[in-house]
């Protein structure tokens, strides 16, 4: 059974950074692509970051500059660097990853990250 498994939320003061992690099992990871979303109160879940498997990236236009996704294959695991967040930045993060010969779609549980003004 494919699991994901996230750390790195928290609370942290606005313009602060945090570096989201989520490691894989149980998938052939070099060949997936990897995305992180998030989730506010009220709101749709939306796309913020996503990484191929050969390593383009693309993101949501209100986190360019600020945030980097990147991955380790080695380690089955894909990454997002925060830096200079706001209070909008708020929200449950989610990490994607997509694998497998259909392209099948698994989540992580979430991780809460808090921004405070």
């Amino acid at each position: 059974q494919v699991q994901l498994v996230e750390s790195g939320g928290g609370l942290v003061q606005a313009g602060g950074s945090l570096r989201l992690s989520c490691v894989a099992s149980r998938i052939t990871f070099s060949s997936s692509y990897g995305a992180w979303y998030r989730q506010a109160p009220g709101k749709q879940r939306e796309l913020v970051a996503s990484i191929t498997d050969g390593g383009s990236t693309n993101y949501t236009d209100s986190v360019k500059g600020r945030f980097t996704i990147s991955r380790d294959n080695a380690k089955n695991t894909v990454y997002l660097q925060m830096n200079s967040l706001k209070p909008e930045d708020t929200a449950v993060y989610y990490c994607n990853v997509r694998a497998g010969r259909y392209f099948t779609d698994f989540w992580g549980q979430g991780t809460q990250v808090t921004v405070s003004s």
